[in-house]
């Protein structure tokens, strides 16, 4: 009997022969239904979160084949590949709301009322740590909105910008064009476009962001 990376490499690549090495391992060092794929030399190496051992075999194919497209750089798409990107779309609704803080809490209140007139659900929302590099980010898999601690005790309207954008990510999800998953598309670009003051809060955040950076500059040469 096939393995499943076989079974999703033959049903993508039915004119090809499978030539690699491969592994599949589960992993709890990953973030719920995270997964990664490596190629050396030969061999291809898929490492998925655990959470995934539960999920049908159908919707596994599928994530194991957008791990494939990815490193074979290919766009082919399959049935299985739309049922893992349903999947990932939806599996916020199963995931736990654990994590919160007053803060955050605070500004995802804010934004909803302002910008999806209350009808976004609260997802986990937790602090990152001290980056200018990553302002926010919004995990899909572990339906977790997260925000760089510079932002602790800053205005709240540059707490609120960043928090719109992750949430705009939780509303809109990604769509699959060309072979490609687009995470903002021209709908996402035009709410963002409605956020109040927008050209203020980027250059104030920009600002902070050069404030934060000049900081740990001198931090490193003390």
């Amino acid at each position: 009997m096939p393995s499943i990376i076989e079974e999703a490499f033959q049903q993508l690549y039915p004119e090809k022969e499978l030539k690699y090495n491969f592994s599949l391992k589960y992993s709890r060092k990953f973030k719920p239904y995270n997964a990664n794929v490596k190629l050396r030399n030969n061999n291809l190496m898929f490492n998925l979160s655990r959470n995934w051992k539960k999920i049908s075999k159908e919707i596994q194919i599928g994530l194991i084949q957008e791990l494939l497209g990815k490193i074979l750089k290919n766009k082919k798409k399959t049935i299985n590949i739309e049922l893992y990107n349903l999947f990932m779309k939806n599996v916020h609704l199963a995931v736990p709301k654990t994590k919160t803080d007053a803060i955050l809490e605070e500004s995802f209140n804010r934004v909803n009322d302002a910008y999806f007139n209350g009808m976004l659900d609260k997802p986990n929302l937790e602090w990152g740590n001290n980056s200018i590099n990553k302002l926010g980010s919004y995990e899909y898999g572990s339906d977790t909105i997260t925000i760089s601690t510079i932002f602790k005790n800053e205005k709240k309207e540059l707490l609120d910008y960043v928090m719109h954008h992750e949430m705009l990510h939780k509303k809109f999800k990604f769509q699959s064009k060309n072979g490609r998953n687009v995470h903002h598309s021209s709908e996402f670009r035009r709410m963002e476009a409605k956020f109040e003051n927008r050209d203020l809060a980027e250059k104030e955040i920009s600002k902070l962001a050069g404030k934060h950076r000049f900081e740990l500059r001198a931090v490193l040469n003390f």
